[in-house]
């Protein structure tokens, strides 16, 4: 009765390490081409209320990198895409506490956001990383090495990951 017992508490701590840890015990893959819809795992990940801000912002405050975190912004401001070595689409979002973030988002292995425009939203899940400004937010793609957790971009209802 001991060993019953001792096993069901042993596959209850797996399971909770598991949970905490975010693997996926399913053995899906996520699609890793563009689509129209956020991929399953990560959309239970993701909400858009002001949890994925307040993950930010307590990043932000605790100087915390690779963080991975889901959430929307404004668009603030749209910068030059960056060409040198990977290339990047580089906008700010301005999120609903106030906070600006830059995002970096790979073009060579996501599709361009082409009609992005000052004052749109855009939903997003990457890894945030500390710096002064406010932190910025990347890996808003696939991995083609399946590495590290694929994120995404959303606007107008279209998917860039």
């Amino acid at each position: 009765m001991t060993n019953k017992k001792n096993l069901s508490i042993g596959g209850v701590i797996i399971l909770l390490i598991a949970a905490y840890f975010g693997l996926d015990l399913s053995g899906h893959k996520q699609s890793q081409s563009p689509s129209s819809t956020i991929p399953t795992a990560q959309n239970n990940k993701t909400t858009f209320s002001n949890n994925g801000v307040d993950t930010i912002k307590t990043a932000y405050e605790q100087r915390q990198s690779n963080v991975q975190v889901g959430g929307k912004g404004r668009v603030k401001a749209i910068l030059k895409d960056d060409n040198d070595g990977s290339r990047h689409q580089k906008f700010i979002l301005v999120l609903n506490n106030g906070l600006s973030i830059l995002v970096a988002h790979n073009i060579d292995l996501a599709p361009k956001i082409s009609n992005l425009n000052k004052g749109d939203i855009v939903e997003f899940y990457g890894e945030y990383e500390y710096n002064p400004k406010g932190g910025v937010l990347h890996w808003t793609h696939h991995d083609p090495q399946g590495r590290h957790e694929s994120g995404w971009l959303k606007h107008d209802g279209q998917i860039y990951q």
